[in-house]
């Protein structure tokens, strides 16, 4: 980044924070027309500081971060919890986070390339935020401080960083997708054979699908295509019925999950929302091109779950019933799902 597109980039930006104040950095960054974390670069050696930390090692310090508002956003979706960070647990590549009914991710960790350290002066108080981006400048995880007085954890930080600049390699387009006519030999007793749900992931390499071309090919056995307003209806009695339910939003290296009971969804803006004690979803449902209810088989009697996509195929939500390791599937949730309309354009 030249200096002359630096400052162009920090006088547009200060100059639209300024008259709307609330305004998410995602949504400045798009009417600039640049990446979120080019934004967040332009203002390296000001407010913002660069973390040169593995993600490994960034990721093991969530647990000290006290307690956090936790972000995660996939094109259409976005999910923020309250709350403090469990200890990390996994290897190099990946990361769990295991907090069922609290902050609970699943981190890829060869997504992560450049963490910041930003310093935001709010009406109410200055304000830390931990972010996280891919090469393409988008945002993979976010942490923001809650704590009334930051813990060191944070400023430690802030003393660690540096500014030395990211190289960002532009902004990643999603491919359309367009499902195989005809399901591979062997797709459809492969799936059959599934002894545990994360062996899909497998399965998808194994036949090189996407999770929307599979579900595709696999309509009518064990996936079934599902209306447009499923999503919402789904949460709508679920909330009715006191169901909890799993809700899965995931960025290129994070998937966030909360557990839980919901309350009812409300419309605003066009979007629809879940605001709940510890919890918001904001999903632009009006993005949704097709839904899938999916079952995957397992030692336990399966798993079934509701998969909204957008129009280049790419996942915007997950949701399955809350089930423990061991535990047959509710079949609340089973009666739930059934009560979904069919759609005749899904694919």
């Amino acid at each position: 980044m030249t200096d002359d597109s630096r400052i162009a980039i920090l006088d547009a930006f200060r100059s639209l924070r300024s008259s709307s104040p609330a305004t998410p950095a995602i949504i400045l960054a798009e009417r600039l027309g640049i990446s979120e974390g080019a934004l967040q670069a332009a203002r390296l050696g000001e407010d913002v500081v660069t973390i040169n930390l593995s993600p490994q090692a960034l990721a093991a310090r969530f647990a000290s971060l006290g307690r956090v508002k936790a972000l995660t956003r996939s094109r259409h979706a976005v999910l923020e919890q309250k709350g403090g960070y469990p200890h990390l647990q996994g290897g190099d590549h990946a990361g769990l986070m295991l907090d069922p009914g609290g902050l609970d991710l699943r981190l890829l960790f060869n997504h992560w390339y450049w963490a910041c350290l930003i310093r935001d002066a709010l009406p109410e108080g200055e304000r830390f935020s931990l972010q996280v981006f891919d090469r393409y400048g988008r945002a993979v995880h976010k942490v923001f401080n809650l704590s009334a007085t930051a813990p060191g954890t944070w400023q430690a930080l802030w003393d660690e960083g540096t500014t030395e600049h990211p190289e960002f390699v532009g902004q990643a387009k999603p491919d359309a997708v367009a499902a195989p006519t005809q399901a591979p030999a062997g797709l459809a007793d492969d799936w059959a054979s599934l002894s545990d749900v994360h062996q899909f992931f497998g399965l998808l390499r194994q036949y090189q699908l996407t999770r929307h071309q599979a579900n595709t090919l696999m309509e009518g056995r064990f996936t079934r295509a599902v209306a447009k307003d499923s999503v919402e209806q789904l949460l709508t009695e679920a909330a009715d019925c006191g169901q909890s339910i799993m809700l899965f939003v995931g960025s290129p290296g994070c998937v966030q999950i909360r557990t839980g009971t919901v309350p009812k969804p409300v419309r605003a803006r066009g979007w629809l929302n879940l605001f709940a004690e510890d919890t918001t979803l904001h999903l632009d449902d009006a993005a949704i091109k097709s839904i899938w209810e999916v079952h995957k088989p397992n030692r336990d009697g399966g798993v079934t779950s509701l998969e909204a996509f957008d129009a280049q195929g790419e996942l915007i939500l997950q949701i399955y019933g809350e089930r423990r390791e061991g535990n047959t599937e509710s079949s609340d949730w089973r009666m739930l799902l059934a009560r979904l309309g069919h759609s005749h354009q899904a694919a």
